[in-house]
């Protein structure tokens, strides 16, 4: 839903102002926009402009909510709506990009479902525009956009940027590329793709593993795409001023946290630590792994060994686990199958 989605209907003023309109929450009514019936009988012929319907709320005990969401098909997607409140008041929101995942990491309970489908532009967009409308919003300034829920974001890489387009435009909602990233699970292709687009998001590669023999075991991508590749892809990568690359490691007991692994991982990323975030996630655990989090002392020594090194570590605080919300734990076991 870009402006020149709309050139057959108006004048490119017209067409403007109509893309504008859909672009902002309280400008739906019952998931439809609040236009004239010609235009709205104009746009149901040519554009898919229903909005998807909540279905559940599960709000966690940290303030923040999981939400599933039903699509036009039957399929479900969920969200997540993460606001803070404290210090620098801001809205974080998770979205997903398909309907399931190929990409069948171990860790990962979305990969269980396996992939259904892929989420159109407008499906993409439609789970902003629902989410800022039921629980509230912000100035564009304020709102963060993460393709962090179901889903491999670069297996659908026209549909999101097109969405990232739409989230971008300066009539829409004029959110920043800045405030939006896109994370991949090492899809080497979809990285080398994404860095020629306009507008360019910021990236998030989720490693996981210093060896390939572990990361290929716990991430199937990896056999294609492996960690020396990755590296290669994240090194062309064109950083902007102020840009940063964000690393995402996953710490699984016994598997990837020993202090052998901080230092392959210190070793691995070499120059990026200049222009990097490193954030170090518990394992999020589900029915669907038999995966556990590591003990606090492990991951105290993991966090030690890279900042000796010269890392900049963040361990990050998993919201939503209580409501099943947290990093990979999104599934729809329940979804309508075709």
């Amino acid at each position: 839903m870009l402006p020149e989605d709309f050139a057959a209907l108006a004048a490119p003023g017209r067409a403007d102002h109509l893309f504008a309109q859909c672009q902002h929450p309280w400008a739906w009514v019952e998931g439809r926009p609040r236009l004239s019936r010609a235009v709205r009988e104009w746009m149901s012929l040519h554009l898919d402009l229903a909005l998807p319907e909540i279905l559940e709320r599960d709000v966690s005990e940290d303030g923040s909510t999981k939400l599933v969401l039903g699509l036009s098909d039957g399929e479900r997607v969920e969200v997540v709506h993460l606001p803070r409140e404290f210090r620098d008041p801001r809205l974080t929101l998770c979205l997903s990009s398909q309907v399931g995942c190929a990409m069948g990491c171990t860790f990962c309970a979305t990969g269980a479902m396996g992939i259904r489908r892929n989420l159109t532009a407008g499906e993409i967009v439609g789970q902003v525009l629902v989410l800022l409308r039921a629980l509230g919003s912000g100035r564009p300034r304020q709102i963060t956009l993460l393709f962090m829920g179901m889903g491999e974001p670069l297996h659908n890489l026209e549909h999101v940027h097109r969405a990232i387009r739409v989230f971008n435009h300066r009539q829409g909602l004029n959110i920043s590329t800045r405030r939006i990233t896109v994370s991949t699970s090492g899809l080497g292709s979809g990285i080398e793709r994404l860095a020629r687009l306009s507008p360019r998001p910021w990236l998030a590669l989720s490693l996981n593993a210093t060896t390939d023999a572990t990361r290929s075991a716990m991430m199937p991508v990896n056999r294609a795409w492996n960690l020396a590749r990755l590296r290669q892809a994240l090194a062309a990568w064109p950083l902007t001023a102020r840009e940063r690359l964000t690393l995402e490691y996953v710490l699984v007991a016994g598997v990837n946290d020993t202090v052998e692994d901080a230092d392959r991982l210190g070793e691995w990323m070499g120059s990026l630590r200049e222009r990097h975030n490193l954030n170090l996630i518990r394992m999020n655990e589900h029915a669907a792994s038999a995966f556990r989090e590591p003990e606090e002392g492990r991951l105290v020594a993991f966090v030690d060994r890279l900042k000796a090194r010269g890392c900049f570590v963040t361990v990050r605080k998993s919201r939503g686990r209580d409501v099943q919300g947290a990093c990979g734990q999104l599934v729809r076991a329940d979804s309508r199958r075709g």
